[in-house]
């Protein structure tokens, strides 16, 4: 099981954040070629091959990683702090989502409302028990209530990604509420 972890902690870095560690270069979707992957990986001193790869992607609980129908590319669901086009494309929330955070960063949310920092995006949970674990992250979690469908009515845009995140660019605080 740590195996499978730390390889999951791995790709996130390698697929979300920094492909030039290991000499990888992802599209403009944010896809790499698995054999790439797999070979920069190795000359890179990192011990996954193709079945621990297979089973990072399919027993995450978070279903943070997705191959190409193919199976020849792979790529991480949302996350990014690269800017890539994940092509997802706008739709209506949900009435309701929700934030998961900690509750020393709840003045400050508050005050300035949610912005998605060195992400592309916020993220957004459809539901409470996701949230509670994203929060507790951090530390003591605090849920937050976003009126989804009355920033989507404003104009805000909403993306749903491949593992069921919703994602914005930002939630002005007068949407939040506890």
């Amino acid at each position: 099981m740590d195996n499978l972890i730390s390889a999951s902690k791995l790709l996130s870095y390698v697929l979300r954040h920094k492909p030039e560690t290991i000499g990888l270069t992802l599209d403009n979707n944010g896809w790499a070629k698995v054999d790439e992957l797999l070979n920069q990986l190795k000359i890179h001193g990192h011990d996954i091959d193709a079945a621990l790869l297979n089973e990072v992607v399919e027993k995450n609980n978070k279903k943070r990683f997705k191959f190409s129908d193919d199976r020849i590319q792979i790529r991480a669901s949302q996350g990014h702090s690269i800017t890539i086009d994940l092509g997802y494309t706008p739709q209506p929330p949900p009435e309701i989502l929700y934030h998961g955070t900690a509750v020393q960063h709840l003045e400050s949310i508050l005050k300035e409302g949610i912005i998605k920092k060195s992400r592309q995006h916020v993220h957004l949970s459809k539901d409470t028990d996701t949230a509670m674990a994203v929060g507790s992250r951090h530390g003591k979690p605090v849920i937050l209530k976003i009126l989804a469908a009355d920033m989507y009515k404003d104009g805000y845009h909403f993306y749903l990604s491949d593992n069921g995140v919703w994602l914005t660019d930002e939630v002005p605080a007068r949407y939040i509420t506890r």
